[in-house]
């Protein structure tokens, strides 16, 4: 059973920090690339952040580059989102989620919601 289990989030003032983590089970680690998604009311889902596992490489968007640092640690089968300096325009459902390349998504996990109040 491939699971990704999102969690992490919680309320934090504009200007905080905040991370969340993904833990991964039921496949090969190595062998996908992990991507941060995140959904704002109202609005659609987007990619946030990537890391290859394989060979640490790394993609942010532009929203969050700077302030956003993807990691992941092999040994545990988790990937981290450290948040820092969070605006309230980063609050939505950050998803985790699993696939051969960037971008290109196998498998979704449940959302952690992140709140990052003014």
């Amino acid at each position: 059973d491939v699971q990704l289990q999102a969690s992490g989030g919680g309320l934090v003032q504009a200007g905080g920090s905040l991370r969340v983590s993904c833990v991964a089970s039921g496949f090969t680690f190595e062998d996908y690339a992990i991507s941060w998604y995140r959904q704002a009311p109202g609005k659609e889902r987007e990619g946030v952040s990537y890391i290859s596992t394989s060979d640490g490489s790394t993609y942010y968007a532009d929203s969050v580059k700077g302030r956003f640092t993807i990691s992941s640690d092999n040994a545990k089968n988790t990937v981290y989102l450290q948040m820092n300096s969070l605006k309230p325009e980063d609050t939505a459902v950050y998803y985790c989620a699993a696939g051969p390349d960037l971008w290109v998504v196998d498998y979704w996990g449940q959302g952690t919601l992140v709140t990052v109040s003014s």
